[in-house]
């Protein structure tokens, strides 16, 4: 030996220590120093004082320290994005990925054993065990690292732009087309993420606002701020200080990611990154997210395996010693048991198959942030909706007219009528131009009221905030001048004459149905008056015509997505601002029930949490509910035992869709922090997309509850050959190069067919096992469309509590009869003890694998894995080399007959074991009985150590309603 090899482990071990402490150290010298940044409140400021105090705090932070360390990091970064270094980032990259795919309950035991081996003599085992743990790891690694290049692709196409202006003080153009030449030759456009404050920008119809800023001007702002604040009716904005208000108050600001209705301004930026208010809002939901499905279930299958496989090795050693075997060669035996029962397939399986079924929703538009969710969302019973803006189009729309005298109309009713066809001449239409309507409002009613030939207009007034109406004259067919006026009850009502007492009071009735009024009145011009003077002057001697409401319009596809989900087992939930009638009405328009449960936020906001679960079990509209109000409906539901999804489209929403077990955001109108707190993120406007999204979800349970049967009912069976082979010769049979060839052929790729097959292929081809199962059904139609019609609880206890528990027990022992008789007509024929443990491993492999085949036959993919694995184990015990490297050798005519025998047995065997089991019980314990007895026990390991609640569970994840 080399002086010093024998220090070598503690050697690396203590650079490995020091590199990483480096590091560290590195990083947080590098780390930016922390620069807190006093919170203002710059809606009670000025905007000369608001830009006085900017340019105060940019002199003040740019020292030339700062400066300095600035300037290096932003060439440092931008050194390193070079296209010479990225293969050294995406190795980076990847090396982390690897990491983390590492940092799993299985790792463990793999090391061990692969430690014992090298402790044991046995380097090229120990090589070959920690070579399939890095495989695993390396392979989930890459699909990790294509899922997030996916994303980011995503989010590169949806950088948001700003225009930034030199403008502060000055007034707006006079006319539109000098204001556009202006924007043209003063605004340069940035990226929204380059932003700083003190800068100004410009806002124009359409934009979504790049930055939370204070207006310097405006002209007839109007911002949708539903996407902050939940309102789902435009913000009127002015430049006029708003001191102590709230949020939707403050009239003087704009903020980032909402949208400019109508109007043009010019703001300072105030506040970028996370000091927007949105991200304040999100911040709501930077928790801890649970622990991923999969780790999840891998931990309760670790620390259950681990003392039956500490203990399989322990009674392989144990045996071999009282047969008087040597310590190292039972030692050895025992290892290889232990790793044996160790399924390493199994985190690769799972990954493969949730990122398989990631890959088919992607086609049609879902994009799954992280795979792992779509083990939470096959066992979602209930999703939240944010109306305004997700089962609604943000869009308004005229549903109810009352007349002068009160009488309520429908919008078809309406359209012979005065009141409609008055407010739809008061809508600004210089010139008869026939493009899109500035404003919203003019939009719905002009949608509303259609063409009207007999109107000739001759000048009107847009609608401003200030003014609080909009209005116009012109001539109808009779040829006099006409004046016809529509806006704010509060502003029309006053200027009526002879105003009907009921006026006031079904304006305010509607107000409260969360509907948008608008008062329509209008007057003859007298003799002399000019259309430009009445227009400018104050409103009085008005005749009241009658009142509009408006609502917000539903999107078409919403009511087959309720319907859709309700049929697929899913309660949809939607939460709204709405008053409760307004909301139930919604509710029936979109597809529930005429007679749902609605209940409000201030019916929740009095109640403790345990009153608010009770509330919410059946309840399916959340009415008059505030922003911050949507997290604590999200919590109340999964307390009350719900598996619960969130979805939205605002900054608001951000809370509740972190808090939910499934978030998802909608990207192709939604908000930057909505996106980012999801799980799943629709590209597309069509939600419909859900339901197919549920089904994939619960597909996949079924094919992953396959895919566990098929990694650990095989590798208790071959811990069972080896108990049983250790009593009959007095030492293992199979070695550890042996055990990991079995697993190689029969769990990683035939395993991961059935992980990835789609169910829709898969149904029909599940094995009886299932089938005979206590309600267990694995056809398409009960196995997805209903989680009612599982046999008892929730998804995961009926697809991976007793009935697993069958099909692990039925593979064990079938695997175990299949190895054990091929063993022995190897010892029992002329040959070598190396031509029986050969028999023995074909015996192992070729049973399970034909297993596989019996119960997915109808899969072109598991078919073709099956055979291929059978083909290449083969190809491997004939060829010499090969063979005698993993302690084989070549079979002649007469030993494949007894393995192909002794295979055909067992599948024989497996068929009749359900029979056989029944004959069993049916002089002992109930099959109901073993399935009480089985939910006991996984409910009481749950409760002394119970999964995160996103994970494959045995049993319920959270404690059922009461």
């Amino acid at each position: 030996l080399l002086p010093g090899v024998r220090h070598a482990p503690v050697d690396a071990a203590a650079a490995v220590a020091l590199l990483s402490g480096a590091r560290a150290a590195l990083g947080v010298a590098a780390a930016r120093a922390p620069h807190p940044r006093p919170r203002v409140a710059w809606h009670a400021l000025e905007s000369a004082d608001v830009l006085a105090r900017l340019k105060r705090e940019l002199h003040t932070e740019l020292s030339a320290a700062r400066e300095t360390t600035t300037q290096v990091r932003k060439a440092a970064d931008t050194a390193g994005h070079l296209p010479v270094l990225a293969p050294a980032r995406w190795s980076l990259r990847l090396a982390r990925a690897v990491r983390d795919e590492l940092d799993d309950p299985l790792t463990p035991v793999l090391a061990v054993g692969s430690a014992a081996s090298a402790i044991l003599g046995s380097v090229v085992d120990a090589l070959l065990v920690f070579g399939a743990l890095d495989l695993n790891a390396l392979v989930g690694g890459v699909q990790r690292l294509r899922a997030e290049r996916a994303l980011s692709g995503l989010l590169a196409e949806q950088k948001q732009k700003a225009r930034v202006t030199d403008r502060e003080d000055e007034a707006p153009a006079e006319t539109p087309a000098e204001a556009d030449a202006e924007a043209h030759a003063e605004a340069h456009i940035v990226d929204a993420a380059e932003l700083a404050p003190g800068q100004v920008i410009e806002l124009q119809a359409d934009d979504v606002v790049p930055a939370d800023a204070r207006l310097l001007w405006e002209d007839g702002l109007e911002v949708d701020e539903s996407a902050l604040t939940g309102e789902s009716l435009p913000a009127d904005k002015r430049t006029d200080p708003t001191p102590r208000a709230p949020v939707a108050d403050r009239d003087c600001m704009v903020f980032e990611g909402t949208t400019v209705v109508a109007g043009h301004a010019g703001a300072v930026v105030v506040d970028t990154g996370d000091r927007t208010e949105a991200a304040r809002a999100g911040s709501l939901a930077a928790r801890t997210p649970p622990a991923g499905g999969v780790q999840a279930r891998l931990q309760e299958l670790t620390r259950k395996a681990l003392p039956l496989t500490l203990a399989g090795g322990a009674a392989v050693t144990g045996l071999s010693l009282l047969r008087g075997t040597p310590i190292r060669q039972s030692v050895s035996g025992g290892v290889a048991v232990a790793v044996a029962a160790v399924p390493e397939g199994l985190p690769l399986v799972a990954t493969v198959a949730q990122l398989a079924a990631a890959r088919r929703l992607s086609r049609r538009g879902v994009l799954v942030r992280t795979p792992r969710t779509l083990e939470a969302l096959g066992r979602m019973d209930t999703v939240c909706f944010d109306k305004t803006g997700t089962l609604t189009e943000n869009r308004l729309r005229l549903v109810r007219v009352t007349d002068a005298d009160g009488t309520v109309h429908t919008v078809d009713e309406a359209r012979s009528g005065r009141t409609l066809r008055d407010a739809a001449r008061a809508c600004p239409r210089l010139n008869g131009d026939s493009g899109r309507p500035a404003h919203a409002t003019d939009e719905a009613v002009l949608d509303a009221a259609g063409p009207d030939e007999d109107w000739t207009q001759t000048e009107a007034r847009l609608f401003e905030a200030a003014r609080g109406y909009a209005a116009a004259v012109g001539r109808a067919a009779d040829g006099a001048p006409v004046l016809v006026v529509k806006g704010a009850p509060e502003t029309v009502l006053p200027a009526c004459r002879d105003l009907p007492d009921h006026a006031s009071e079904v304006a305010q009735s509607l107000a409260r149905d969360g509907l948008r009024v608008l008062a329509v009145a209008g007057r003859p011009l007298e003799d002399g008056e000019e259309a430009t003077d009445v227009l400018e002057e104050p409103l009085e001697g008005l005749e009241f015509t009658g009142l509009l409401a408006l609502a917000d319009v539903p999107r078409e596809t919403s009511t087959a997505l309720v319907h859709g989900l309700r049929n697929a087992g899913v309660r949809p939930v939607m939460l709204t601002g709405d008053h409760p009638q307004t909301a139930r009405a919604i509710a029936a328009e979109l597809g529930w029930p005429d007679d749902t449960t609605v209940v409000t936020g201030d019916e929740l906001a009095a109640a403790d949490r345990t009153a608010r679960s009770r509330m919410l079990s059946d309840a399916s509209v959340v009415a008059r509910v505030a922003p911050e109000q949507k997290l604590q409906v999200v919590e109340a539901l999964r307390d009350a035992g719900r598996v619960v999804g969130m979805v939205g489209d605002g900054a608001n929403d951000a809370a509740a869709i972190r808090a939910a077990d499934i978030g998802v955001g909608i990207s192709a109108r939604g908000s930057a922090a909505a996106r980012n707190a999801a799980d799943i993120v629709l590209t597309y406007d069509d939600l419909t997309v859900l339901v197919e999204t549920v089904t994939e979800g619960r597909a996949l349970w079924h094919s992953v509850a396959d895919a566990i049967a098929i990694l650990i009912g095989g590798n208790a069976g071959e811990v069972g050959f080896g108990i049983v082979g250790t009593v009959l010769s007095g030492s293992a049979p199979l070695t550890t190069r042996q055990m990991l060839l079995v697993n190689l052929f029969t769990d990683l790729f035939p395993a991961m067919a059935v992980a990835v097959t789609p169910q829709e292929k898969a149904a029909g081809a599940e094995g009886d096992d299932t089938a005979q199962g206590e309600g267990t059904t694995t056809r398409e139609g009960a196995g997805v469309a209903d989680p009612g019609a599982e046999s008892e609880g929730p998804l995961g206890t009926s697809l991976l509590g007793a009935p697993l528990i069958r099909k692990i027990r039925h593979r064990a022992l079938t695997t175990c009869l299949g190895a054990t008789a091929a063993w022995l007509v190897g010892r029992f024929t002329l040959g070598t003890a190396r031509r029986s443990t050969t028999m023995a491993l074909c015996g192992v492999v070729g049973t399970q694998l034909a297993q596989t085949l019996a119960d997915r036959r109808h899969s072109p993919l598991v078919r073709i894995t099956t055979l291929g694995s059978a083909a290449a184990l083969v190809a491997l015990i004939q060829t010499p080399g090969p063979s005698q490297f993993f302690g084989c050798t070549p079979l002649g005519p007469v030993a494949w007959g007894g393995v192909v025998a002794s295979i055909a047995l067992a599948v024989v065997g497996h068929q009749a074991l359900p029979q056989m089991e029944k004959a069993v019980l049916r002089y002992g314990p109930s099959d109901e009985a073993w399935s009480r007895a089985v939910r006991a026990a996984t409910q009481g390991h749950g409760q002394r150590d119970k999964p995160s609640g996103s994970g494959f569970s045995a049993g319920p994840v959270r404690p059922s309603p009461a």
